[in-house]
């Protein structure tokens, strides 16, 4: 089982109906008032709700910026290779895929996923090893976006060759890529590939590039974070997209 803490984590959570929520603890002293639409709501789907001590929620919680509140429950459900592939069949409108490689911290995954749902990406695919990063602080700065984008884990490069064969382009962002990410066409179904700051992308991800971009800086700069590079390059798709009426 993992943690939520915070009104915003768990509300999102409970209108997403993915995760199993076994128990939510309220702190005695809580703003009831601002909690009311996570209360009713969990009234509705019958789960528990227990009233405790502020101490004891600050030692289960990280720190004291719960807001009072801390739920018990399931991870959030993955995407599998096959279920990923499926779940593209299904879009209406041209697919937008994340994939990130190299994050190592939580908080930063929090963001880019947000970032991811907010610019029009219609799922995040990460390796296996980001889900053993702490359950709380990848929900606190994705703002519920975590419990509403679809998340997949990729382990190799199979479903993306499965994807590609069915018409998505994947564009892997390199600092020394000859185009920018303006010259590429992001309103075609399309895999975004980003790597982490430490290795870039995997070996295996380039050899299966269909192309590469680069996001366009001043020759004095230092390369963007993933998470900030991430947002550049979904914005610019979402820009496109709006412009030719594909998104």
């Amino acid at each position: 089982m993992e943690l939520l803490e915070g009104r915003q984590s768990i509300f999102a959570a409970l209108q997403a109906r993915q995760r199993r929520i076994e128990l939510i603890l309220i702190g005695h002293g809580a703003h009831v008032d601002k909690l009311e639409e996570v209360i009713g709501l969990a009234t509705e789907q019958a789960v528990p709700i227990q009233h405790v001590d502020r101490a004891q929620l600050d030692a289960l919680a990280h720190g004291a910026t719960h807001g009072g509140i801390v739920a018990v429950c399931s991870p959030k459900p993955r995407l599998r290779g096959e279920q990923l592939v499926e779940f593209v069949l299904t879009l209406r409108e041209p697919a937008l895929l994340l994939l990130l490689e190299g994050i190592e911290d939580a908080r930063n995954l929090g963001f880019t996923i947000r970032s991811a749902e907010a610019l029009g990406a219609h799922a995040v695919l990460v390796k296996k090893h980001l889900w053993d990063l702490d359950a709380i602080e990848v929900a606190r700065p994705s703002a519920g976006a975590i419990e509403r984008l679809p998340l997949a884990q990729i382990d190799e490069v199979g479903p993306l060759q499965a994807m590609q064969k069915q018409g998505l382009r994947m564009v892997g962002c390199l600092a020394g890529a000859r185009r920018t990410i303006h010259e590429v066409d992001f309103t075609q179904p399309t895999i975004i590939a980003i790597g982490g700051e430490k290795r870039g992308l995997s070996g295996a991800v380039r050899e299966i590039c269909d192309c590469f971009a680069t996001i366009p800086t001043k020759s004095e700069a230092t390369s963007l974070s993933l998470s900030h590079a991430a947002s550049v390059v979904l914005a610019e798709a979402m820009r496109q997209r709006r412009r030719a009426g594909a998104g």
